[in-house]
């Protein structure tokens, strides 16, 4: 089964709001690679094991229907490359994205939960009547099945993406990973750490790479795979199965479910808040951003590039 896991990583997608999971790969393939590992298995018990980990067939038939980019499959497998020549040298792997905002208050949340009186909430989820709408943003370590999530309480901008970043680094990275030169950020297309986003990047290196001297390797998900982001349905999902049903009246509560989130595979999540005020649209003068030391990649570049240091 841990060998099975290991296959499955690079190539699963899966629903942010449950534990429902699907795979690019075919029980087939998967039979011949792990008979190449030693570990003799037909197609038909791949598919048993692979629905005892909760993968469905269906959902993977259903999710064929997106529109497809016609460069897909090789960012696929471009992400895979760098996931493990981080992995190798033990340099941190980030998956970033923004979680689904929330409403903080008496509301209703999706789900059903264990109780002997069903909690009474709000008839309605109007804005008005919430005490904030929050910007859960979901930063992942795929190699240590780490999980930070950093609750804004303003927009969700390209320069609230970068703080949440800058936090990591500060909380968490620079304790785990002491000697780190180098991260690989894996993002989705679009959103405030999209590929098209000028800020994301200017504020990526004079935030980031500029103040603590490293290097971002950054590669974008194409479009229409956003759930094949670990963040996804290694963090997501089980943050929304741990608080479904019980309403987030204020943000203590909801940092509560966020910090008691586990699985048996061993997550483990932290918690901050961050309260700043960030502004909408901001630009970047191309002066400024073409100072950047930033390099695209060879191949499909605009998905794939690299800010340095000075």
């Amino acid at each position: 089964m841990v060998l099975l896991h290991e296959l499955m990583q690079a190539d699963t997608a899966g629903d942010p709001q449950s534990d429902q999971k699907w795979s690019r790969k075919d029980t087939p393939s998967i039979s011949q690679e792990m008979t190449a590992r030693g570990v003799p298995l037909c197609p038909n018990t791949a598919a048993k094991l692979l629905k005892h980990q909760k993968y469905s067939l269906r959902v993977n038939r259903k999710s064929m229907g997106e529109t497809q980019h016609p460069d897909r499959n090789r960012q696929f497998e471009l992400i895979a490359y760098f996931r493990k020549r981080f992995e190798d040298a033990g340099s941190p792997i980030l998956s970033l994205d923004t979680k689904k905002k929330e409403l903080i208050g008496n509301f209703r949340n999706a789900g059903r939960a264990w109780r002997k009186d069903p909690e009474l909430v709000n008839q309605h989820d109007f804005r008005s009547q919430a005490s904030a709408l929050v910007s859960p943003y979901g930063l992942y370590e795929p190699v240590r099945n780490h999980g930070t999530i950093v609750i804004g309480t303003s927009a969700d901008t390209p320069e609230f993406a970068v703080d949440c970043l800058d936090r990591w680094i500060s909380e968490v990275g620079w304790a785990t990973y002491p000697r780190m030169k180098e991260i690989l950020l894996l993002c989705d297309s679009g959103g405030s750490n999209g590929y098209r986003r000028r800020f994301w990047k200017y504020a990526l290196y004079q935030t980031i790479a500029r103040v603590y001297g490293l290097t971002l390797t950054v590669c974008h998900y194409p479009p229409g795979a956003s759930k094949w982001n670990p963040v996804e349905h290694r963090l997501f999902s089980f943050i929304s199965l741990e608080w479904a049903g019980h309403p987030l009246r204020t943000l203590k509560r909801m940092m509560s479910y966020i910090e008691s989130t586990t699985t048996q595979t061993g997550l483990q999540v932290a918690a901050f808040l961050n309260e700043r005020k960030y502004v909408k649209g901001k630009r970047v003068p191309d002066r400024l951003f073409q100072a950047i030391p930033l390099s695209n990649h060879s191949q499909l570049p605009a998905w794939n590039y690299t800010i340095r240091p000075n």
